[in-house]
C-alpha cells in the first residue's frame, strides 16, 4: 500500500473488477463498506476506469488501455540494445519472444547483418510446441497450462523439467530444418517468467549443443531484462 487511503482503496476496486463485479462482489472481495466501494466505483466509472456491463457488473474501462498504450514499453526499450549486444556476442541473431495463449510472438530482433542466418521477423507468430522459447514459456507454467500442450509438442515433460533445473533451453532442428536455438527466461519483480529471449541460428554454425557454447550468454542477457 502506497499510504494514500483513496488511491490505495481506488486501486484495490479495480483489481477487484478484472473479471467483473456486482456491488456485493466489491464489498466481499474489498472488505471496503458497502458505501465506500459504491462511491469509489462511481468515480471510476465517470473516469472511465470502470464501465458497466449488460448485467450491471463493472469491469476495466477504455481510459485503462489508453493510459497503458501511451505508456513506453520498458521491457522493449530496454530490450533493443541488449538484444544487438547478445548478437554481437554470439555472432547469431536474437530474439524476444512473449506467450499469446498457445503462440508465442516475436517482439523484438537483432538478425545478423551478413552470412547464413536464422531470420525471424518482429510480428511473427510461431507455435508453443517446438523450439528453445516456447520450453522456456511453458517451463515454468502450472501443470494444467502444460499438459493440453504435451501431447502435440516436439518436446517432453522430462525436457521442460531439465529447463526448469539449469535454467535455459536448447533446440536443435526442433522448429525448422537446419536451425538450433539456445533461449532464457525473462522474468517480473515476482519471479514470474514473462518472456523468453533466444538466439538461433544454422546447426551447422550452432552445432548440435548449442547451449554449451552461449547458454550463459543467454542467461546473462533475460537476467539484465528481469524485474523492470
Amino acid at each position: 500500500m502506497s499510504g494514500v487511503g483513496v488511491l490505495d482503496k481506488a486501486v484495490v476496486i479495480l483489481a477487484a473488477c478484472v473479471d467483473g463485479a456486482s456491488l456485493a462482489e466489491l464489498v466481499e472481495r474489498t472488505k471496503l463498506p458497502r458505501a465506500t466501494a459504491h462511491r469509489l466505483a462511481q468515480a471510476l466509472e465517470i473516469h472511465r476506469m470502470l464501465v458497466r456491463d449488460t448485467q450491471g457488473r463493472w469491469r476495466p474501462g477504455p481510459r485503462l488501455g489508453e493510459l497503458a498504450n501511451a505508456a513506453p514499453d520498458v521491457l522493449l526499450t530496454a530490450a533493443e540494445p541488449l538484444l544487438a549486444a547478445l548478437r554481437d556476442a554470439t555472432g547469431e541473431s536474437a530474439q524476444l519472444y512473449l506467450r499469446r495463449a498457445d503462440e508465442r510472438i516475436c517482439v523484438a530482433a537483432a538478425e545478423r547483418a551478413s552470412g547464413l542466418r536464422d531470420t525471424v521477423p518482429v510480428g511473427s507468430v510461431l507455435p508453443m510446441t517446438a523450439g528453445s522459447s516456447a520450453q522456456i514459456l511453458l517451463a515454468w507454467e502450472p501443470p494444467e497450462a502444460v499438459m493440453p500442450l504435451l501431447p502435440r509438442s516436439k518436446f517432453t515433460g522430462r525436457t521442460l523439467a531439465e529447463v526448469r533445473r539449469r535454467g535455459w533451453a536448447q533446440s536443435v532442428a526442433e522448429r525448422e530444418a537446419g536451425v538450433a536455438s539456445v533461449s532464457a527466461p525473462i522474468r517480473d519483480r515476482t519471479g514470474r517468467v514473462i518472456a523468453s529471449i533466444s538466439i538461433s541460428g544454422p546447426i551447422e554454425r550452432l552445432g548440435r549443443r548449442p547451449g554449451e557454447r552461449h547458454a550463459m550468454a543467454v542467461v546473462r542477457a533475460g537476467q539484465r531484462l528481469s524485474g523492470l
